[in-house]
């Protein structure tokens, strides 16, 4: 199976997530089709078996809802995420890091000092080596 790029008009972002509409239109589609497929066809059984009908009811609700979960499965193996995930570390350039300094040197209350900070935040930015960026702030002109 071929994959094909998305025209860029086409994507959008749902949820915190990229999706193609064309994809995202027939996911809809197809959720619906087999969530509703899947209700009346086990309320038509269930009216058969059960002998109240609010019962029967409520059990082809569940039905229902493992359709929509089926659905959500079929739709997950036949559409691919259409996101790229980079893995492109920008925490490490120096040049990046400044222009994040600045920023933050502009926000009201400036940077503070990392005095003011209690041990455990203290803790974690040198564990994620930026403690040093914060104690000796140094332009990457030499500054």
């Amino acid at each position: 199976m071929t994959v094909r790029e998305p025209a860029p008009g086409r994507l959008a972002e749902v949820w915190g997530d990229t999706v193609d509409l064309r994809h995202l239109a027939w996911a809809i589609a197809i959720g619906i089709g087999i969530s509703l497929l899947g209700f009346y066809l086990a309320s038509q059984w269930l009216a058969t078996v059960v002998a109240s009908k609010q019962l029967a009811h409520a059990y082809a609700m569940l039905a229902g809802l493992a359709g929509c979960i089926s659905a959500g499965v079929i739709c997950a193996r036949l559409f691919a995420p259409k996101r790229e995930v980079t893995e492109l570390d920008v925490s490490t350039d120096p040049q990046w890091r400044q222009e994040v300094l600045d920023e933050l040197a502009q926000q009201p209350g400036g940077l503070g000092s990392v005095d003011d900070l209690p041990p455990s935040v203290v803790q974690e930015l040198k564990e994620l080596k930026l403690y040093e960026l914060f104690t000796h702030p140094k332009r990457p002109d030499g500054v």
